[in-house]
């Protein structure tokens, strides 16, 4: 059997990211992913939750499977705002904390080995079917992804590089810098 070499490309890198964000809850407690630094600095508790949670959201876009976070999750995992804060203000998101970390570790896993898995199986040729046509509505039109997008609009394979993988190392280095402000290092070189 031949091997996509992008869909193979794309699998790699999917784990790769997810093994940092293991290995950075793994060496941090609930103090230092609610830890408050300062106004207009948002709390690594933001980052973890904004991009696993987008990374659920994200899955349904290019899925169709409805996201795994609900009312149960929030109970169990007790954010102390239900909401990834795309659209909210750093002002509203710095006071993001989790509840229960071990609740929070337990959705981010569910979260990435549902997109691993889903990749493992996916026929390459679904990288191409558009998602989003132009011209894309105002909340589209100024993200990252409609840069990327070509003519035809935002295709499967944008939504995977770009709401999750760019979008998942985007939030991974701020986590890396904010780890620096709770005194522990970065993770990689």
């Amino acid at each position: 059997m031949t091997v996509d070499p992008m869909l193979d490309s794309l699998q790699r890198r999917m784990a790769a990211m997810h093994s940092l964000y293991y290995q950075a809850v793994s060496t941090m407690d609930l103090e230092h992913v609610n830890h408050f630094e300062r106004e207009g600095v948002l709390p690594i508790a933001f980052s973890l939750f904004h991009f696993t949670n987008m990374e659920d959201a994200s899955f349904f876009l290019t899925t169709g499977v409805h996201p795994i976070w609900n009312a149960e999750w929030q109970e169990r995992v007790q954010m102390a705002i239900d909401d990834h804060g795309k659209h909210r203000t750093v002002d509203e998101m710095i006071h993001q904390r989790i509840g229960d970390y071990e609740a929070f570790k337990e959705y981010q896993r569910a979260v990435f080995d549902r997109t691993e898995a889903h990749l493992a199986t996916m026929d390459p040729s679904d990288f191409a079917r558009v998602l989003i046509e132009r011209p894309f509505p105002p909340l589209v039109a100024s993200t990252y992804s409609a840069r990327v997008a070509g003519p035809q609009g935002i295709t499967v394979l944008e939504g995977f590089e770009c709401w999750i993988y760019q979008h998942g190392l985007r939030h991974m280095g701020e986590i890396e810098l904010a780890r620096g402000l709770v005194g522990l290092g970065g993770m990689t070189s």
